[in-house]
C-alpha cells in the first residue's frame, strides 16, 4: 500500500512504483480527476497501457498473465479519477507510471556560485522571480549553522531577479473518448484536442492556461481524435438446418431451414442483435417440376331434387392440378365427367308444391334494379297440376318474387333530392332540390351534360290566395277556387253556390259589383 504525491511535475512520463511479479489484487486509483493519464508497462520497456504518447480507450486488457482493466470516467459526468484493477497473480514485473499533461507553476531549488565570509547563498525562482537568500554556513565544513553564529551587520541584503522570461512551451491538452459508435463490433470514438499554452500576466505571478494556434504545438505530433474501438464481438448468424423438402409435390413451391442470431456466448438472441443486411436466406424456392391436370368431382347428392317423380341429382367437376391450388384450370385429358344423373323419387300424389316463373326484365336499364317473377302454389295429382290459393304452401320455404339486378353500368349521371317543401301555400311560391353528377362508384365527378342539368328550383302555388271564409256559408263544388279566379262572384248564383270562396271579395273587385246575377244561364 502507498500514495504517491507531488505537487510539481514536469511533462512527460514519471515512475510512480515497481510492482513484483506474482502480485495479486492490484488496484491502482487516482483520488481525484486529473488531465494526467496513468501507464503500464513491463520490466522489459513494453508498453501495456497508455505508453509512447498514445492514450488507449478504456476497456478489458489481457497481459502479463492476467486481466486487467482500465477505467477513464467521462470527463465532464464523473469526478471519479483513472484507475487499473487486476486480480493477478502477474507472470512479469511492472512497472507504473503517470504521464503528466497539465502544467502547474514549477518551483526550482538551484546552488548559486556565490561566497561571503561564512555565508553562501541560494537562489530559488518563485513564480518568475528569483531571490538570494542568505544563511549562515560554518567555512571548514561547509554546512549551515544557526544565523545567530553570524555577524548580522555584515549580512548582504537579500535580493531578487527575475528570472525564466520566456514563455513556457505549449502542450496538447487532450479530452476524454467518447462512447464507442457501436455497441458491438468495430467502430469509433473521438476525443478533443486542443492546443493550450500557460500565459502570465504582466505583474500578475500566476499563469492561464489558453487555447493557442495549433501551430504553436507544432513541436509534437498532434495525437489523434479519432480511435479504432470494438466494446464485443457483435452476435452473427448461425444456420441449424439443411433446407427443408419442398412444399409441393409439384410445381414450384418454398423450402425452409432455421436461421438464428447467436451471441458470442453462443446464446440464441433477438434477431435485432444482429445484422439484418447479411442474414442467410431462410426460404428458398423450389421447382419440382411440371404438375398432371386431372378432374376432380364431388360426391352425388344424396337427394333427388323432387319429393315425388323423376328428379335429378348433381355433383360438381372441376379441371384441378395433382395437388392443393386455389384456381380452376382448363386442358384437362380426357371429357368433363357427367354432372348430373336422373332419379326416380316414386309416384306423386297429392302433393303441393311451389313453382316460380321466370324473371321479369330489370326495371332499371343500368345501375341497380329490381325483377320479379310469378310464384304459385300447385297440387300434384298423380301428374296432374292444380294451381292452389298459396297459403296452401305456407308451410314450404316460399321462392323469392324479386330481386335486385344490374344490367349494365351506367357512367357519371345527374342525381337529384326530392323537392322541398313550397314557400308560400297560394300567390305563387318556389321550392328547391339539390342537383349533383356522380360517377358509378358515387363519387363527385364532372362529366355530366351541363345541357341536360335537372332544374333546381321551380314554382309551386300560383293560385291567388283566397280570403277567409265566413263560417256562416260553405261551397257547395269542389272548383270554386275557379269561380273566384274568373271573377263570377259577383253573380248570386255563384256567390251562393261558392259562398265560402265569395264571401270576402278584394277591395280591387268591390267596385264591379252588378245585380244582373240572376240572369246568367243555370
Amino acid at each position: 500500500v502507498g500514495t504517491f504525491s507531488r505537487p510539481v511535475l514536469v511533462v512527460g512520463y514519471h515512475k510512480i512504483v515497481e510492482i513484483p511479479a506474482g502480485a495479486t489484487d492490484i488496484r491502482i486509483q487516482e483520488s481525484v480527476k486529473t488531465r494526467n493519464y496513468l501507464a503500464l508497462r513491463t520490466q522489459s520497456g513494453v508498453s501495456i497501457i497508455n505508453g509512447n504518447w498514445a492514450i488507449d480507450r478504456p476497456g478489458l486488457i489481457v497481459a502479463v498473465g492476467t486481466r486487467l482493466t482500465y477505467r477513464r470516467p467521462n470527463e465532464i459526468r464523473s469526478r471519479t479519477g483513472e484507475s487499473i484493477t487486476a486480480p493477478g497473480p502477474t507472470t512479469e514485473e511492472l512497472h507504473l507510471y503517470v504521464r503528466h499533461t497539465q502544467l502547474s507553476i514549477i518551483y526550482i531549488y538551484t546552488v548559486c556560485d556565490c561566497s561571503f565570509s561564512l555565508f553562501s547563498r541560494v537562489c530559488v525562482c518563485v513564480s518568475g522571480r528569483r531571490q538570494v537568500l542568505w544563511v549562515c554556513v560554518e567555512t571548514e565544513s561547509q554546512t549551515t549553522v544557526p544565523g545567530d553564529l553570524c555577524s548580522h551587520a555584515q549580512r548582504p541584503q537579500n535580493q531578487e531577479v527575475v528570472c525564466n522570461t520566456q514563455p513556457c512551451p505549449a502542450f496538447w491538452d487532450l479530452g476524454e473518448w467518447s462512447e464507442c459508435t457501436r455497441t458491438c463490433g468495430p467502430g469509433t470514438q473521438q476525443r478533443q484536442v486542443i492546443c493550450r499554452q500557460a500565459l502570465r500576466k504582466h505583474g500578475n505571478s500566476t499563469a492561464t492556461v489558453v487555447a493557442v494556434e495549433m501551430a504553436q504545438c507544432g513541436g509534437y505530433d498532434r495525437p489523434e481524435t479519432t480511435s479504432p474501438c470494438q466494446l464485443k464481438i457483435c452476435s452473427e448468424w448461425q444456420i441449424r438446418s439443411e433446407w427443408s423438402l419442398c412444399s409441393v409435390p409439384c410445381g414450384v413451391g418454398q423450402s425452409s431451414r432455421e436461421v438464428v442470431c447467436v451471441g458470442n456466448q453462443g446464446d440464441v438472441e433477438g434477431d435485432e442483435q444482429c445484422n439484418l443486411g447479411v442474414k442467410p436466406a431462410p426460404l428458398q424456392n423450389c421447382d419440382m417440376g411440371p404438375c398432371a391436370r386431372n378432374w376432380f368431382t364431388s360426391p352425388w347428392s344424396t337427394q333427388c331434387s323432387t319429393e315425388c317423380g323423376e328428379g335429378r341429382r348433381s355433383r360438381s367437376a372441376v379441371c384441378l392440378l395433382d395437388h392443393v391450388t386455389n384456381l380452376p384450370l382448363d386442358g384437362c385429358d380426357g371429357p368433363r365427367p357427367q354432372e348430373v344423373i336422373s332419379c326416380d323419387a316414386g309416384p306423386c300424389h297429392l302433393r303441393l308444391e311451389w313453382y316460380t316463373g321466370l324473371w321479369g326484365q330489370c326495371s332499371a336499364e343500368c345501375g341497380n334494379g329490381t325483377q320479379t317473377r310469378g310464384v304459385a302454389c300447385l297440387l300434384h295429382d298423380n301428374g296432374r297440376l292444380e294451381a292452389v290459393d298459396q297459403s296452401n304452401c305456407s308451410h314450404l320455404d316460399r321462392p323469392m318474387s324479386s330481386q335486385s339486378c344490374h344490367l349494365k353500368v351506367c357512367g357519371v349521371q345527374w342525381y337529384a333530392t326530392d323537392w322541398s317543401t313550397c314557400s308560400r301555400s297560394c300567390d305563387g311560391g318556389y321550392r328547391v332540390r339539390e342537383v349533383c353528377c356522380l360517377a358509378d362508384n358515387m363519387t363527385p365527378s364532372e362529366l355530366c351534360d351541363l345541357s341536360a342539368t335537372p332544374e333546381s328550383r321551380e314554382d309551386c302555388n300560383t293560385q291567388p290566395c283566397l280570403p277567409e271564409t265566413v263560417s256562416s256559408c260553405s261551397d257547395q263544388y269542389y272548383n270554386c277556387v275557379f269561380v273566384v279566379q274568373a271573377r263570377l262572384c259577383v253573380y248570386s248564383y255563384y256567390r251562393t253556390a261558392c259562398c265560402s270562396s265569395c264571401s270576402v271579395i278584394t277591395h280591387t273587385h268591390s267596385s264591379r259589383t252588378t245585380s244582373a246575377g240572376d240572369d246568367f244561364p243555370r
